[in-house]
């Protein structure tokens, strides 16, 4: 295939769905979890469920970086915002995550600077720009973006910039699968997984969910054809009773990875002891933190961060929507007190949130509305 509408045909997605209900067992259900949110996005925005037999269920993972941030965190950015002379830096997507106390909006109209960039190289612009001022990146999502990260560092040590700084949440994806694996909430068939991050990572560390938990992980692509194509896959391994990681996503997915991401990161970051996860607690060695070598680029060692536990508001059922224990329109504030205009939870807030995805393409109860024929 060349082009994109190649992997949207819909005579092709008919194709796929009958081998996938040939492959389905009398009275067995099948549940998968699409690890990213990307995937989540896709699947919603295609109306992918409407082609899979009723025995095979999705549910959704904790792959939306900006989901799993913990409140406090947020609040631990605002903080560090607030002091003399800052200049706080954030994706776009960040902007709107609520904290205890509000978002970073909310901060900024209470006098704090925090401004949305780009790439966190637009951050180190703004250091050169404002040599008087200490400006500080915060640094979100998984191993995607942790590259980028890292080289940002490079270069501001290379400058030798003074008045620049990260505050690091990068996560990781495999200790918080191995959180899900081992959490008694949910059983899974297979895991479709998640392609960004697996540019970086490639799919060699997924290789314990089939050995040790003996489940099926087809790393996927995110057109709907892809997706449909990696259920096909996993449904096959189940049948031959069979589990691998296989790749659907080798046009972009090297098997190990991207070599000099992977040491620009070593280089830069090493594994926290632990780090909290929205919905799924501390996970052990699931995140990053900048090395001592470039602790002056630290702004946890910088500033002083209070880094105190905040509980997420009683209404909001975000952890159970990250665990895939819940599905969106199942949390009693989905769609009313919580809409991408006023959101609770940060699953309604970011792009690849599964909530902000169920809102935006309709789903708001188990059976979808059909579209009605004007003619």
């Amino acid at each position: 295939m060349r082009f994109v509408d190649e992997f949207r045909d819909a005579d092709k997605a008919r194709a796929l769905a009958s081998k996938i209900a040939g492959l389905c067992e009398p009275g067995r259900r099948y549940k998968f979890m699409e690890v990213c949110g990307g995937h989540t996005h896709t699947i919603y925005k295609h109306g992918l469920e409407d082609y899979l037999p009723e025995q095979v269920q999705l549910v959704h993972g904790p792959g939306c970086p900006v989901c799993v941030i913990p409140m406090g965190r947020v609040d631990d950015a605002i903080h560090i915002a607030r002091q003399p002379d800052v200049l706080m830096t954030s994706f776009g997507d960040m902007m709107r995550v609520p904290g205890s106390g509000g978002n970073f909006f909310d901060s900024n109209a209470e006098g704090t600077s925090i401004r949305m960039v780009y790439s966190p190289l637009d951050s180190l612009k703004l250091a050169r720009q404002h040599p008087d001022r200490q400006v500080v990146f915060m640094a979100i999502g998984f191993e995607t973006t942790a590259p980028s990260t890292a080289m940002t560092l490079l270069r501001a040590a290379a400058e030798g910039l003074e008045n620049f700084s990260v505050f690091a949440n990068h996560v990781t994806i495999v200790p918080a699968i191995k959180a899900i694996l081992d959490s008694p909430d949910l059983r899974l068939d297979g895991f479709i997984g998640p392609g960004h991050v697996s540019t970086v990572i490639g799919c060699r560390p997924y290789e314990f969910i089939a050995s040790v938990y003996g489940k099926p992980v087809v790393v996927s692509g995110f057109e709907p054809l892809d997706i449909l194509q990696s259920i096909y896959m996993l449904m096959l391994q189940l049948h031959e009773d069979r589990a691998v990681v296989e790749n659907q996503y080798s046009r972009v997915v090297p098997w190990d990875g991207n070599p000099v991401a992977l040491r620009v990161i070593n280089q830069t970051m090493q594994l926290r002891p632990y780090f909290e996860w929205r919905g799924l607690g501390f996970i052990s060695h699931s995140a990053l933190r900048i090395r001592d070598e470039y602790a002056s680029f630290d702004a946890e060692t910088r500033f002083s961060v209070p880094g105190v536990r905040v509980a997420d508001p009683k209404a909001c059922q975000c952890g159970e929507v990250l665990k895939g224990v819940l599905k969106p329109w199942e949390c009693k504030v989905f769609g009313t007190a919580c809409t991408p205009e006023t959101p609770i939870g940060t699953c309604m807030v970011s792009p690849e949130g599964a909530c902000a995805a169920y809102y935006n393409f309709g789903r708001f109860s188990r059976k979808r509305v059909q579209e009605v024929s004007i003619g």
